[in-house]
Order: C-alpha cells, then structure tokens, then sequence
C-alpha cells in the first residue's frame, strides 16, 4: 500500500532533456496540465458544436459555466472588465478541470503543488500589476495609502498595504494547493483503513464515499475561489481605490 504522500511524487516520463544544470523532462505533472487542457477544449468545442437555440444538457453545461465567469467579471471588475474575460475563463476552467480530474483514481493533481499554483499566481499578479501601471502610472501608487486617510498614517498604512499586496501570490497559492494537498491526504488515509479492516471496512468506505464527494464540492468551490480572487485583484488595479 502506498504512502499518503506517494501520490504527489513527481516522476519523469520521457528521458532527461537539460537545459543547463536543469533537467525539464516531460513529467506526469505535465501529462496531466495537457490531459486537462484538451479536455477543456473538447468539452468546450463539444458544447457549442450545434449552437442550439433551445440548448441541450452538453449545450446547458457550458452555458453555465461561461455565464458563471461572466457574471463573476461583471460584478467584481465592472464593463472594463469584459475584454479580460477570455483570461479569467481559461483559468477557471483549467484550475477546475484539473482539480477534478485529479480525482480520479491514479490520476495526478497538479493543483496541490505549489510551484505550480505560485506560478500560476505570479503571472495574475504580475500581469494584474502591469495592467494597473499601464493605466494609471504613478497614479497607480495610491493603491497603497487609501484616499481621504489623513498624511500622517503614511507610515503606518503604506507598509501595510505593501505588505498584503506582495503578500497576494502567495495567499492565492497556498490556498489552493493546501486545500487540494489536505482533501487528497485524507482520501488516500481512509483508503487504506478500507483495504487493511477487509469486512469491517464498510464503515471507513462509507466514510470514505462522503469524503469523496465532499473533495468534489471543494475541487469546485477552489477553482470558483481563485478566479473571483483574481477578479477582485484585477479591479483594484483598474479602479483603484
């Protein structure tokens, strides 16, 4: 029986390719970033193929899905928001599908590494950054004294607010990966009361059956949790205070 920590090991597939004293050989962690990038896409193309007006379940899915990152965009970055929508959608759907996915049995969750979500989440705030200079220049530095405050509290609320805003990449992926690492733990735990108590492991399997779905609601709540967080640092940088 494996360990509850072997599932997250990350092992070459192909040989070793060296880039310098790096070795960047195709892993299972990057099967799977693709495995869940083409399922996006054929889950995507497969819903809009007929273009119904009356949709049917597949067509009513992915209706539900965009109009959920739509409504996102709009209530939490406003109409300026609209032409970052293909981005903000292509992340939720791939943080989504890969936390699902992940769930499969002997399946590989690339979301409970934190390279993987701090990288993901240093391009939002880098982009999100340049997006907020581009637009406001040095205006954009008001970001951290918020306005009305009186100018002696400058030494106090600007270390703060610079501290929480560098501080955004690494909440952003600590919270998915920790989440994601946590649920898979615990599952992988009970499986192996299950399989060691034989018989008597009705009880853990049932245990277990809730846990799974319990893992399902958190794989989706995570993936709607870091695309409206991303939403939320994106309007600061085009409205500011």
């Amino acid at each position: 029986m494996a360990g509850p920590l072997e599932q997250f090991e990350i092992k070459p597939i192909s040989d070793s390719i060296m880039i310098g004293q790096y070795d960047v050989a195709f892993t299972n962690s990057s099967l799977w970033m693709v495995i869940t990038a083409v399922f996006c896409i054929g889950f995507l193309s497969l819903g809009i193929r007929r273009r119904s007006l009356v949709p049917g379940y597949w067509q009513s899915m992915v209706e539900s899905l965009y109009e959920v990152v739509a409504n996102m965009v709009r209530d939490n970055v406003g109409n300026e928001g609209r032409k970052y929508f293909p981005f903000v959608f292509t992340l939720f759907m791939f943080v989504l599908f890969g936390n699902l996915l992940g769930l499969i049995p002997h399946a590989f969750t690339f979301t409970s590494h934190l390279i993987v979500t701090f990288s993901m989440a240093l391009v939002i705030f880098v982009g999100v950054t340049v997006i907020g200079i581009v637009r406001h220049g040095f205006k954009f530095l008001s970001l951290f004294f918020p306005h009305g405050a009186p100018w002696w509290t400058a030494f106090i609320l600007i270390p703060i607010e610079l501290v929480s805003y560098l501080s955004r990449p690494i909440s952003l992926s600590v919270r998915l990966f920790a989440n994601m690492t946590v649920g898979h733990v615990i599952l992988k735990v009970i499986a192996g009361f299950v399989i060691a108590l034989g018989i008597a492991g009705v009880l853990p399997l049932a245990g277990l059956v809730a846990l799974t779905m319990l893992e399902f609601l958190v794989a989706v709540i995570q993936a709607y949790v870091f695309t409206i967080l991303t939403c939320i640092y994106l309007h600061d940088a085009i409205h500011l205070h």
